[in-house]
């Protein structure tokens, strides 16, 4: 593409654009991000199948990025799917097709990788990204954000009785059933470690029907290594896990320029709903975001999962003022 002021290209991104990456970033959001950014582009190297990482350049000069990740399984969605976390443009070399040329490229990688919904979030308030999206042929997504201070959560504690309801909630799945707000038992509670994979994987199969593996080994590959602290949790009964929370600190995805956990998945095995175990999860995680001094917790979920709604709205979540679109390629 001729511009008047050079020639426009894109190509990879390399460890050597690092520093340059670093710097549009701190122009365009005031805030120095290095930590981020050497994690996302250290794994989009180590990791390239999972990952999108262009660079646009005019002339010799990086005059934007963007980074996108896959998603597959994500959600209980067959089809793969990814999410542009990341894209940015010099301000000095605004308006010049950069963004358009970024998001271009993004696209055609993903076509490439058989990737067919491309996902973002973007905050109400910025009105010109949202206009730049909407240009090129995004749209509102069936889904939400939902966000929480970290605080405590309290547990009840009741004794069985005949009309409890058997369930739990599973964040893991939409089709997830009704939360039980009691607690019939406390139940130890560690850190997950990467041995934990395989029966996640069979926590989430035995209720959603799917084998997602790929979606899980991604999430705690992103949640142990990629993230820098690890807060995701395993609830135990009898040494064997029961229940799983998968979540990370994130810093910097989604234009976010403050701490902030995301809470990507929540499973019970079904044999041992009803004793709120995914309550538990959650109160342990609260705990432990609030010693790391995290102010806030995150996560996404479909428009009209109610069941989960009315669960993560009895434990004080709300709507965030963000905004999910998404694309067909």
């Amino acid at each position: 593409m001729n511009l008047t002021t050079g020639q426009i290209g894109t190509r990879p991104l390399s460890p050597g654009d690092l520093e340059a990456v670093i710097a549009i970033d701190a122009k365009t959001s005031g805030t120095l991000r290095r930590g981020y950014f050497e994690k996302r582009l250290a794994a989009a190297v180590e990791h390239p199948r999972d990952y999108v990482f262009v660079g646009t350049h005019l002339d010799d000069r990086l005059a934007g990025f963007a980074f996108a990740k896959l998603e597959t399984g994500a959600f209980g969605q067959h089809d793969a799917t990814a999410a542009l976390d990341t894209i940015a443009v010099d301000p000095d070399l605004e308006l010049r097709g950069v963004g358009r040329a970024l998001l271009t490229e993004v696209e055609a990688v993903l076509r490439r990788k058989g990737v067919g919904l491309l996902t973002s979030e973007v905050e109400w308030s910025s009105t010109g990204l949202l206009g730049f999206m909407a240009h090129q042929g995004f749209a509102m997504a069936p889904r939400i954000v939902l966000t929480r201070p970290v605080g405590e959560i309290a547990i009840a504690l009741d004794e069985p009785g005949e009309d409890d309801d058997a369930r739990e909630i599973d964040f893991s799945s939409p089709e997830g059933d009704a939360a039980n707000a009691l607690s019939r038992e406390p139940v130890p509670v560690r850190s997950m470690e990467e041995r934990d994979l395989r029966r996640i994987v069979a926590m989430d199969r035995a209720s959603t029907g799917t084998d997602r593996t790929d979606y899980y080994a991604r999430r705690m590959r992103e949640a142990l290594e990629q993230s820098g602290i690890r807060v995701s949790l395993v609830a135990e009964a009898d040494g064997d896990p029961v229940g799983f929370i998968m979540a990370r600190v994130d810093y910097g995805a989604f234009g976010l320029t403050r701490p902030e956990a995301v809470m990507d998945a929540i499973g019970v095995d079904p044999g041992y709903r009803g004793r709120s175990i995914g309550t538990i999860l959650m109160a342990r995680l609260m705990g432990n975001l609030g010693a790391l001094e995290i102010a806030t917790v995150r996560t996404e979920i479909a428009w009209d999962d109610t069941a989960l709604i009315s669960f993560l709205g009895a434990l004080d979540f709300a709507p965030a003022q963000r905004i999910v679109l998404e694309k067909r390629l």
